[in-house]
């Protein structure tokens, strides 16, 4: 079955500040093939899904890709200079085929810290590490015998960076990693399983050095222990240097605590200071010049403009807005910015309260 010609293609569209790229396929899975895609900004950690949600005949994956080019083409999207469209290649995001499969893998998620001003119990305590929280997507990494397997924070199988797929094949024995996407780079900072151990009930302290000891040989290009401050003096200078960096926050991990998946009801071992807000919403409705409407709850919090960098998304997706605070109960959201699609976020999940929104003083 393999030896039919497998299709592959990346496109382009560039239009003023616009730059994007949309990458499909018609890859191989089980007794049939799947036709996969991934699009996104140039250089960002591009979202992945497929067009087939269980496996199809040859022929009837390569009409669905066939289609599929030719939409995009449509929209004024070009093939990447040399790119036949007929390759053994795939989207560049290795994925597990059915994007929406469980993977069985779970993340710890982090409470938010609501001040610099609560922050300073953590950067005074000792046994309290701080990280930068980086701007990408969470992502758990499996690597079982041949075969790496990636899972957004709600555990679904999505789609891995072809370069972080392949600095991680390189690593000997199989392990769990614990980390974030930015483009095609990978930001480990936990490992939960190595060589078959599982370490999620050593202490947080013992991982990373069990992480530092697997990671040692990694492509640094593709994959990156996560920078971490030990002491009050390191973290202060690394909260002020992300600060005033505008960049999104800082994290503090309390060294001795062992691993639990999920939100803890208060408080936690794990706790993440951002430094400016963002709320998960869902698309409401599309509105001319490039707008949608944004609502938590059923209730509209409110309009934002999509940048010509991104597609607009359709009613009912989930989407990541920045802002700088909310005008009051039943208000909108003031100043917002559209950041993308959130796919590892459900609408149940986006209500006022659930989004822990940030209200504008009294």
């Amino acid at each position: 079955m393999t030896t039919q010609k497998l299709r592959s293609i990346e496109l382009y569209y560039q239009e003023g500040s616009s730059d994007k790229v949309y990458r499909t396929a018609v890859e191989a899975f089980g007794d049939g093939f799947v036709v996969n895609f991934a699009y996104g900004r140039r250089g960002s950690t591009l979202t992945a899904g497929t067009k087939t949600q269980s496996p199809v005949p040859y022929d009837e994956a390569v009409s669905i890709y066939t289609k599929l080019v030719k939409s995009k083409t449509a929209k004024g999207y070009k093939p990447v200079e040399g790119d036949t469209g007929i390759t053994n290649g795939g989207t560049g995001m290795v994925s597990a085929g059915m994007v929406r499969e469980d993977t069985g893998l779970r993340a710890q998620l982090l409470n938010p810290i609501d001040s610099e001003k609560s922050a300073e119990r953590y950067l005074k305590n000792d046994w309290w590490c701080a990280q930068e929280k980086h701007d990408g997507r969470r992502m758990l990494i499996r690597k079982s015998g041949g075969t790496i397997t990636a899972a957004n924070r709600r555990g679904q199988a999505c789609g891995c960076p072809l370069p972080v797929h392949e600095a991680l094949m390189a690593i000997n024995g199989d392990f769990v990693l614990d980390g974030e996407c930015v483009g095609d780079m990978y930001f480990v900072f936990d490992v939960l399983e190595v060589g078959g151990a599982d370490l999620r009930g050593r202490t947080y302290m013992d991982r990373g050095y069990q992480l530092c000891q697997l990671l040692q040989d990694a492509d640094r290009a593709a994959v990156v222990i996560v920078d971490t401050a030990f002491g009050t003096q390191e973290k202060r200078d690394m909260l002020e240097r992300l600060r005033d960096g505008g960049r999104e926050g800082i994290v503090f991990k309390e060294l001795c605590a062992r691993w639990n998946a999920g939100h803890p009801a208060s408080g936690g071992p794990a706790l993440k200071l951002k430094f400016w807000e963002t709320c998960s919403c869902v698309v409401g409705g599309v509105n001319a010049k490039r707008s949608v409407t944004l609502e938590l709850g059923g209730k509209h919090i409110g309009n934002v403009t999509i940048p010509p960098s991104h597609d607009i998304p359709e009613p009912g997706q989930v989407v990541e807005i920045r802002y700088l605070y909310v005008t009051g109960k039943g208000g909108a959201l003031y100043q917002p910015v559209y950041l993308g699609v959130r796919d590892d976020v459900d609408p149940a999940e986006c209500t006022p309260d659930g989004q822990h929104l940030k209200f504008k003083a009294a």
